[in-house]
C-alpha cells in the first residue's frame, strides 16, 4: 500500500508543479530595483570619462616637443629660453605625446561605456507571463537614467548557469541568442522561489 500512496503521492505533486507552471495570469518571479544605485554610478563614470577626455585632450595639444634649434636671431633682445629636453614636463617627440593621448581616451571611453552597458545587463524584473511559455526579462538604463529595455523570450531559451543557492553575489542568466549574461543580484526579491526554481531559474541546454 505503501508503494502505490508514494506513486500517487509523487504524481499529484508533479501534477501540481505543471499546473503552477503554467499559471493563468502574469506572474512576477524576481523584482530588484537598483536605480538610486546606478544613477550614482553613472554619475562617476560621467565624470570620469570627462577627466580622461579632458586630459588627453591636454597631452595632444600641449605636451608637443620641443622646437628643433632655430637660426640665429638678428641682433637685439634676447628671447626666453623654449623648454628644452631636459624639461621633465616636456616630451622628447611625439610618440610619447600619441600614446599617453590614445591611452587616456582608451581609459576614459572604457569607463563610459562601463557605466552604460552594466546597466544594461542589471535585470530590474523578471516576469513569467500568462501560460508559462514565455518570460520578460526587464533591466536598468544606461548610467541609471529611466528603465532600460524589456525583452520578451520563450521560456525555454532561458537559462540559469548555476542554482540561486550556489552563488556568492548574483545569478547568471543566460537567454539564447544574447551575447552575455544577465545578472540578478542575490539581494533582490525572489517573489516564488519553487516556481522560480522550475521556470527561469532551472538549467537547460541552450
Amino acid at each position: 500500500m505503501a508503494a502505490p500512496r508514494a506513486r500517487a503521492g509523487a504524481a499529484a505533486a508533479a501534477l501540481a508543479l505543471e499546473v503552477a507552471a503554467a499559471p493563468p495570469k502574469d506572474v512576477v518571479l524576481f523584482r530588484h530595483d537598483r536605480d538610486r544605485f546606478f544613477r550614482l554610478a553613472g554619475l562617476f563614470c560621467a565624470g570620469q570619462a570627462l577627466f580622461w577626455g579632458y586630459l588627453a585632450h591636454f597631452a595632444f595639444t600641449e605636451l608637443r616637443p620641443p622646437p628643433g634649434p632655430a637660426p640665429d636671431p638678428a641682433p637685439g633682445p634676447e628671447p626666453d629660453p623654449a623648454p628644452g629636453p631636459e624639461d621633465p614636463f616636456r616630451p622628447r617627440d611625439n610618440k610619447w605625446r600619441y600614446g599617453f593621448t590614445a591611452a587616456c581616451a582608451t581609459l576614459g571611453s572604457l569607463i563610459m561605456a562601463a557605466g552604460c552597458l552594466f546597466p544594461l545587463r542589471a535585470v530590474r524584473k523578471v516576469t513569467l507571463l500568462r501560460g508559462g511559455s514565455e518570460v520578460t526579462i526587464s533591466t536598468h538604463g544606461p548610467l541609471g537614467l529611466g528603465q532600460g529595455p524589456t525583452i520578451t523570450v520563450p521560456l525555454r531559451h532561458v537559462c540559469c548557469r548555476s542554482h540561486r543557492s550556489e552563488v556568492p553575489a548574483a545569478i547568471p542568466l543566460k537567454v539564447k541568442g544574447r551575447p552575455f549574461f544577465f545578472l540578478m543580484d542575490k539581494e533582490g526579491q525572489v517573489c516564488n522561489p519553487r516556481l522560480f526554481d522550475v521556470t527561469v531559474g532551472a538549467y537547460r541546454n541552450l
